[in-house]
Parts: C-alpha cells; structure tokens; sequence
C-alpha cells in the first residue's frame, strides 16, 4: 500500500513524496522535514504515531515543527467501522482523517488542506468518530488486552507492565465486562474487530 501511494502522489506536480516503514520513518524525517504525515492508522504499529513524529523532530525543537517553526501535520488513513485506529489518531493530534474507501482526488484534497494547517474530516468516519468517543478501555486496560492479543500469559503481562499478577487479572476482568465478551479470547477478538488492539 505504502509504494502504490507513494507512486499516486507522486505524479502531483506540487507534492514531493517520500516513503518510509514505520522503523525508517523517524530518519527520513529527519532528513526530508516533511509538512504533512500520512500514516496508515490501521496499522499495528499506529500506537506509536505520537513516539515515531517526536522521533523525527529535529534536536532541540521538542514540540516544534518540522519546518516553518511548526511540527509535521499528521494525516491518518482509517477504515471506516474501526473505532479505535481513530482513537489513536486522535490521541496523536492527526489533523486529517481520510478513509481508505476515499477516491485518490479526496486524500490529495485532504493532503493539501492539512499541509495548511487546517483540519480534514472524511465525512464517511463521522459515526467512527462518535464510536471512538465511546471507547470503553482505559489505556491501562488497552495495553494489558494488547500483550494478552499477542498470546502473553497473565505472570509475563505483569512482569512487562510492573504489575502484580491480581492486578492484571482485575484488569482482564474489567475488559472483558466493558467489551460484553465471554472471555479473555472474545474480549481480544471483539478489541481488534473494533482496532482498539
């Protein structure tokens, strides 16, 4: 997905596009200082958006910009029906939103309009955005179902989190009431339909 759209943009006369994985991002960054962010959202790696653009801030500047004394605008590319990539989005100060159904002239509006500062909705996210409203999960909650998704046992979870074995299991507790699952499984399957995890 990264290279076809690398090679859509790229055709635009007034956009200089460049690609990178989420582990080369902060590097081509750092070297290309780019206006505008697009990310896949959906990603798994998304839960770092916030860390991967500090990353790539030139030294010194903390929370300025890129170039033009202001940081990168961050556009995310969402499918619509999942709640929680919009969340984490959201929660990384993305000032665009475009879903992946989008035709190719709606991401290079919405490229362009964030490039300016100004914010871009897709408005086929809108219920997206009332459902990420809503998500239940705490990020504690979120990071101990996270490690459980990746097949972590409850003593291995606690140990990576600095956590006592109880309080994970009260965390699990907790998530599987919030999410309406029947169990640890279902809690994971229900988290992911939704991209909370």
């Amino acid at each position: 997905m990264r290279s076809a759209l690398a090679a859509l943009l790229g055709k635009e006369h007034d956009l200089e596009v460049t690609a990178a994985t989420w582990d080369k991002f902060p590097a081509r960054a750092q070297a290309t200082r780019p206006d505008v962010c697009v990310v896949d959202a959906d990603n798994p790696a998304s839960d770092s958006i916030s860390a991967v653009l500090e990353a790539a801030e030139p030294e010194g500047r903390g929370a300025q910009g890129l170039r033009s004394g202001r940081r990168s605008a961050l556009l995310a590319l969402v499918t619509a029906g999942r709640p929680g990539a919009l969340r984490r989005a959201f929660d990384a100060s993305a000032l665009g939103y475009v879903s992946k159904n989008a035709t190719p002239q709606r991401l290079l509006d919405a490229i362009r309009k964030v490039s300016k500062g100004e914010r871009f909705v897709d408005e086929s996210l809108a219920f997206g955005f009332m459902q990420a409203a809503e998500m239940p999960l705490t990020a504690r909650e979120l990071s101990v179902l996270s490690l459980a998704a990746e097949g972590a046992p409850i003593a291995e979870i606690a140990k990576s989190l600095h956590l006592c074995n109880g309080t994970v299991r009260n965390y699990m507790a907790s998530v599987i009431r919030k999410t309406g699952a029947r169990n640890r499984i279902d809690a994971v399957r229900i988290s992911q339909s939704a991209g909370w995890v």
